[in-house]
């Protein structure tokens, strides 16, 4: 890793990837994360330990072993000098670039408090007005610092996502070396390396199969919520999972080149030219930081100068300025109610991962949703058993012969009949079949009771010489219009029936869609199945624009196309195949139950795995953003008031100069109210 520095930015090169970050802070959490949160904590509990008893002690004077105001001095210095020192850093970036920040505000406030009190400890007769406002500088402190710390503790999570996903790499390969299986690790493996697969093993790398079938689950790459048949001549991609059966594998995609690596490089690139979040208080220091300091120079100057009164009043005069001006309500008005907000999501089973996914959920205008495993439950179950003409013993007899010819089977399919047919008929009411066979791409062949049994599509009826029934065939075509798969059941060379098997949705698709429709919202659908499958969903929903069989790589693709026209997207799903797309788009939504790595990709997590958290935790981040802004305008509500007041306003009125001790009182009871309005949000419900 090289870290540079410049005037122009802050950047790190990882891997010949440059990042580029807003502050000095970023820089340090992306490149060392563990020990600047380590840091970081130590500064919140150091600034604590210390505020506290400065606090007690400025109100209430207890007998002290030294004079009180050298103890405080004692007291405070650590704090403001050490715990206090990432501010000068920050301060020192932002007057190099020509910028102005909070950090420039918070620097200039504590240490006008503590320099001011420093002079006053020791030079007490110079300032027959009198004060100690360490109280301030390190209660400031500590405040900023523990808002700091809760946004650290979740930054340093982006990255775990392309770790995850690496992992998904198998170690090694069973690789075929002059006719004998050799185990190597699975960098080895090179362009036209034949390997073997068994089952239950996760696919090396991208290949085409050279010999033998097998049932191939790529749900965690493509979004295909079935398994898919693979024989001679298919493709297969690496790291998805062999279900059933032994495949030879002639590799053609090896390294970077792989589906994997392709997706692990567009959440890279995704989180890498994401913005930092710019926070309101921040853009408002940027202007309100030059008017402080120059109120403050003029005020001393207008009372030194022109005023002709002693230094020690025109200082006082400007030191009650920057107090008064100083940000603890400003530097509280966005951590305290996202604090707030971040605690009310957690309540509603919405894990919000930081104010900057609360500013920006606010925003949105398009939710995308994943089918498989997002809106639908991601496991085939049976909704459809459909009855020949001919057929005179009944449907459940239909189920349960479909159940027998399945019970020797690993297609996925195979579980859904079963548990059906043990839920309908009870768990003794499915034999063992007396003779099994699978037929790639077709089906099973099966025998009990003295009858053949066939369950399959239509391939495998027509090699068996089975005809065709015409009711049979017109109820599946309708069903497969539904986005179900039906599978025929022939018995002793007839055509029994048929078993519909579907993806079906969860309870809570239909009623999130319609809540986020409510907002005013538009609502998307994308999904890896067939567009017959994705269609059918979309209808049941209400959803009007979908995008069926879209590859993973192609999914953040569809995320900034809708981006391009100007929306603000909000993607939502649980498979890694989700992961580049929650990455790519403005707020990422992932559901807890989902992957890992899409947990970990997406600024928000609901936990419950109900679809109707992604309308409250909309709704919560813009009455979370609401309080900020009325929080920022009631901290500045006293700054434009008592600003001119401490400089001198209220002398020329009634003769009496403003203490800065009146300045601090002030400053304390703005961020009484900041805190006051932000637990106001523990009252939020979501109106679903």
């Amino acid at each position: 890793m090289h870290v540079e520095e410049s005037p122009e930015a802050l950047h790190a090169t990882v891997r010949g990837t440059t990042y580029y970050f807003c502050c000095e802070s970023c820089l340090l959490t992306f490149t060392a994360p563990e020990a600047e949160l380590r840091r970081l904590k130590v500064m919140v509990a150091l600034s604590a330990a210390l505020a506290a008893p400065t606090l007690i002690l400025t109100y209430f004077p207890l007998g002290t072993p030294v004079p009180l105001p050298w103890l405080l001095l004692c007291l405070a210095t650590p704090v403001q000098f050490v715990a206090g020192w990432r501010f000068y850093q920050g301060a020192w970036n932002a007057i190099r670039t020509r910028m102005s920040n909070m950090d420039l505000l918070i620097a200039l406030g504590t240490t006008a408090a503590y320099s001011y009190s420093v002079v006053y400890v020791l030079f007490p007769s110079q300032f027959p007005e009198g004060g100690l406002f360490f109280d301030a500088s390190t209660t400031i402190t500590a405040l900023i610092l523990g808002g700091k710390l809760l946004e650290h503790s979740v930054r340093g999570r982006a990255t775990d996502a392309v770790r995850k996903m690496m992992d998904l790499q198998p170690r090694d390969a069973t690789v075929l070396r002059e006719g004998t299986e050799e185990r190597i690790p699975v960098e080895r493996v090179a362009v036209g390396d034949v390997f073997v697969v068994k089952p239950g093993e996760r696919i090396a790398t991208d290949g085409v199969v050279v010999e033998g079938h097998a049932s191939v689950d790529e749900k965690l790459l493509t979004g295909e919520s079935m398994p898919v048949e693979k024989r001679a001549g298919d493709q297969v991609v690496g790291a998805s999972v062999n279900k059933s059966g032994t495949l030879k594998v002639r590799a053609e995609r090896v390294g970077a080149d792989t589906v994997l690596s392709k997706i692990v490089k567009v959440v890279q690139e995704a989180q890498a030219t994401k913005s930092p979040v710019e926070m309101l208080a921040d853009r408002i220091a940027a202007y309100f930081v030059p008017i402080v300091v120059l109120v403050a120079l003029a005020s001393f100057g207008a009372w030194a100068v022109i005023g002709g009164k002693p230094v020690s009043f025109a200082f006082t005069a400007a030191i009650a300025v920057l107090v008064v001006a100083c940000p603890c309500a400003l530097g509280l008005a966005t951590p305290a109610a996202v604090v707030v907000g971040v605690g009310k999501g957690a309540e509603n089973g919405i894990l919000i991962k930081g104010g900057e996914y609360l500013e920006r959920a606010q925003k949105i205008d398009t939710v995308v949703f994943d089918k498989t495993g997002t809106l639908t439950a991601g496991e085939p179950v049976v909704t459809d058993v459909v009855v020949s003409s001919g057929w005179t013993r009944g449907a459940h007899e239909i189920l349960r012969l479909s159940a027998v010819a399945e019970k020797r089977s690993e297609h996925p399919l195979a579980s859904g009949i079963l548990a059906k047919a043990r839920e309908e008929l009870g768990p003794g009411a499915v034999p063992d079949p007396e003779a099994f066979d699978s037929v790639a791409g077709q089906g099973v062949r099966a025998s009990w009771g003295g009858e053949t049994l066939l369950l399959g599509n239509q391939k495998l009826l027509e090699a068996h010489g089975v005809g065709a029934d015409v009711a049979t065939d017109s109820a599946i075509q309708a069903l497969r219009s539904e986005g179900k798969t039906a599978v025929v059941l022939a018995v002793g060379g007839k055509v029994a029936g048929a078993i519909a098997v579907a993806d079906p949705l969860k309870p809570s698709a239909e009623p999130a869609v319609r809540a986020l429709r409510r907002m005013g919202i538009d609502v998307m659908m994308l999904s890896g199945d067939d567009r017959a499958t994705t269609e059918a969903v979309a209808r049941q929903l209400g959803i009007e624009r979908c995008f069926a069989e879209v590859q993973p790589a192609e999914k953040s693709q569809v995320v900034k196309q809708l981006q391009s026209e100007g929306r603000v997207v909000a993607m939502v799903g649980d498979g890694i195949n989700d992961a580049p797309a929650i990455a790519q788009s403005d707020v990422g939504v992932a559901v807890g139950s989902g992957s890992d790595i899409a947990v970990e990709a997406g600024g928000i997590v609901l936990m419950r795995d109900d679809l109707r958290g992604v309308a409250a935790g909309i709704q919560l981040s813009r009455k979370t953003m609401t309080k900020i802004r009325e929080n920022l305008v009631w901290a500045f509500a006293y700054n434009i008031a008592l600003i001119p007041v401490a400089a001198g306003l209220l002398y020329i009125v009634t003769g009496v100069l403003l203490n800065p001790i009146l300045s601090g009182a002030a400053m304390a009871m703005s961020s009484v109210t900041v805190v006051s309005n932000s637990l106001t949000l523990r009252r939020f419900e979501p109106k679903l």
